[in-house]
């Protein structure tokens, strides 16, 4: 690269345009499987970091704060000092270029090489055995972690992966330790971790960034699920597991009327001393009203809570700070465990097809995927040749003709009811009577999806049977002024209405 600022400018502008160029082409290819999605995806994020870093460079460069582009422009112009003009600026600059090529003759470059070398790389992507390349998450050693907390009884691992999202969940007395702080920090470092290597292009920070900020606002309207209230006024730590509110009591006296077990069981929540008469406790515990708790005075706390840790929990004036924390790392958790709910959905999946198999079973499974694995490279690189457009089976190639055809799936069936969507072959088409997209289409028309209903696919008809089966049934139905039946003292059979009819009439 040229001595020269100006040069160097262009450089970078040209190593940013050729570097846009290559993401674009690389992104027009279709990858064929997921380890080639991963690997496009981190190539492109390469490229863009250095897109980046080169053109952070070149702000720095127009923002002159030496004056060293502004010095060289004005040189090229012939203004360098006295005594020079722009032909002697000119010579000057040939020689200096003259000498620069000299001193590096043997240095040559092809660029074009250089740049399409950045698209035959394969970034290497580190995945456990468990993980499958970024196919399913390994929450092994956490689920380990979470079982040793022991919120509840123990649970079976695919159940964990059901309630792992659902932090709120947890009763917010047992989110207060350093344990479960420190739970939350490695799970919440291993999905950040998982979903950088899955997902390289997303922008997480800025995701980060939204989520911190919503949290914010409902943390100061005390609406954080799992933590309503908690944020609130003066950031003490409410009594509200004991059903105390304090801003229902405006005087000691009318806070001693709860009681002195309750007044004792909220003021252990808090981390205060839980001795004394009623008034006593009563006062101590009105102090939190109008007084954070790290603003109190270290008489009124119990000798356990100084700073310290008693069985776990953390103390009472880092109550409001921790869980505040613990809230806003539980918010990025349910939105990384929202953003990955397909992924979560496959783990369980395949923890449940695992636990079904038997040792041999599970063994010829994993020499078969060492196997695949080993020869994954080699069949990537051939084109699928596919001129029939044939369905993709589960290998990732298409289905045979034979297949094809004994299936009917070139056989095409479209349903108005589900909005003109089409279902290809028999199968798939009498299937989708009892899925969900078609229960929804007869849900609107108000219109009950039974077996009476299968087969019907034209909205007109549907709704010509509803009216049918309604007339069917108003038939059939139970009529009880013309079938109830009255006898009189003669033994005369009336049903109800001529019945009545004729004892109004004082015939009967």
């Amino acid at each position: 690269m040229s001595s020269t600022l100006l040069e160097q400018t262009r450089a970078a502008h040209e190593e940013v345009e050729r570097l846009e160029r290559l993401v674009v082409r690389d992104l027009q290819t279709d990858p064929a499987s997921n380890r080639d999605r991963l690997h496009q995806s981190h190539r492109v994020r390469h490229l863009i970091d250095r897109i980046s870093a080169t053109t952070t460079k070149l702000v720095e460069i127009y923002e002159d704060r030496d004056s060293a582009r502004k010095d060289e422009i004005a040189v090229l112009g012939g203004q360098a000092g006295p005594g020079t003009t722009v032909f002697s600026v000119f010579y000057d600059r040939l020689k200096e270029i003259r000498d620069y090529h000299r001193r590096h003759q043997a240095w040559v470059v092809n660029d074009e090489d250089e740049f399409e070398q950045l698209l035959q790389e394969e970034p290497q992507i580190e995945f456990s055995g468990e993980e499958g390349s970024g196919r399913y998450l390994d929450l092994h050693e956490l689920y380990n972690h979470y079982i040793n907390l022991k919120f509840e009884d123990p649970i079976e691992y695919s159940a964990y992966l059901d309630g792992f999202p659902q932090v709120h969940k947890i009763p917010r007395k047992k989110k207060l330790t350093r344990k479960y702080k420190e739970y939350l920090g490695k799970l919440l470092e291993y999905l950040v971790y998982f979903f950088e290597r899955t997902e390289p292009l997303q922008d997480l920070d800025r995701t980060f960034s939204k989520v911190t900020a919503e949290f914010e606002e409902e943390w100061a309207n005390g609406k954080v699920l799992g933590w309503e209230r908690e944020g609130q006024e003066n950031g003490h730590v409410p009594a509200e597991n004991n059903k105390i509110d304090l801003d229902d009591y405006s005087t000691i006296e009318d806070l001693m009327s709860v009681g002195p077990e309750s007044l004792k069981e909220a003021l252990a929540v808090l981390g205060l001393k839980t001795g004394g008469t009623v008034q006593q406790r009563a006062e101590r515990l009105f102090l939190t009203k109008h007084t954070p708790l790290e603003k109190l005075d270290r008489k009124h706390f119990a000798k356990n809570s100084h700073g310290s840790e008693q069985n776990g929990v953390m103390a009472a004036p880092e109550q409001a700070e921790g869980s505040k924390e613990i809230a806003l790392m539980e918010a990025k958790i349910e939105k990384l465990c929202e953003m990955l709910q397909e992924t979560i959905l496959r783990t369980k999946e395949n923890v449940e097809k695992k636990q079904a198999l038997t040792f041999e079973e599970m063994e010829a499974e994993r020499e078969e995927e060492e196997v695949q694995a080993d020869t994954e490279s080699d069949d990537e690189e051939q084109q699928i040749y596919n001129p029939l457009k044939l369905p993709m089976g589960w290998d990732g190639k298409p289905i045979p003709y034979w297949l094809y055809k004994l299936h009917g799936l070139g056989q095409e069936f479209k349903c108005e009811i589900c909005g003109t969507h089409s279902y290809w072959g028999r199968r798939a088409y009498e299937r989708h009577f009892k899925e969900w997209r078609h229960q929804h289409g007869m849900r609107r028309l108000g219109i009950p999806n039974t077996k009476n209903f299968n087969e019907i696919t034209s909205i007109e008809e549907a709704k010509q049977l509803w009216e049918r089966i309604q007339e069917r049934q108003g038939v059939n139905k139970w009529r009880p002024d013309l079938e109830e039946e009255y006898e009189d003292r003669e033994g005369n059979i009336y049903n109800k209405k001529t019945f009545t009819d004729l004892q109004r009439q004082g015939l009967i």
